[in-house]
């Protein structure tokens, strides 16, 4: 019986019949990965371009989308700082902290908000919600992909339209 028959039977594409998975790197991407990581181990903090750059300097030609695809093989990426998202702009007024031996006995006596940062492959989206603390009831929310105060006053004046609280509580005061 032909491979093509046998191959028809099975349901299976010739092609894959044919193929062989390259099984090992060659030797040139094997060096190419050690001094990769001798670069990565010295300054962790150098994504795919500055590596290449070193690479370079050390006589290697290589392309950018050959050490990216090797740095993700070897399960590497550059290490660097988070956004310092919660620093507080110097000219705002700090409100003091009113909740401290606060009681809570009554529902919309005390609402608070925050922002969420939803960590995505590619950028964040940001949660805001506002919540009765007596009753944690999620009064409003809103999803966004840009920090803007725009989604934050939107959910405000929704969960303002339930009724007005005594006390509006966020991270930075009340």
């Amino acid at each position: 019986m032909s491979i093509r028959r046998c191959c028809a039977l099975l349901g299976v594409n010739r092609a894959s019949y044919y193929y062989k998975k390259s099984a090992t790197e060659t030797p040139l991407n094997i060096k190419l990965m050690h001094e990769i990581d001798k670069i990565y181990t010295k300054y962790p903090f150098y994504g795919s371009p500055r590596i290449r750059a070193q690479l370079i300097q050390q006589g290697f030609n290589i392309n950018i989308k050959r050490v990216k695809r090797l740095m993700q093989k070897m399960g590497i990426r550059a290490i660097f700082p988070e956004a310092k998202t919660s620093l507080a702009n110097k000219e705002n007024k700090i409100y003091p902290y009113l909740l401290n031996d606060y009681r809570i006995n009554k529902p919309n006596q005390v609402w608070s908000t925050d922002i969420t940062y939803i960590r995505l492959r590619k950028g964040f989206l940001y949660l805001v919600a506002i919540i009765d603390w007596f009753s944690r009831f999620v009064l409003s929310w809103k999803l966004s992909n840009t920090l803007d105060s725009y989604f934050c006053q939107e959910s405000l004046y929704e969960a303002l339209l339930i009724n007005i609280p005594t006390i509006f509580n966020s991270d930075q005061g009340a």
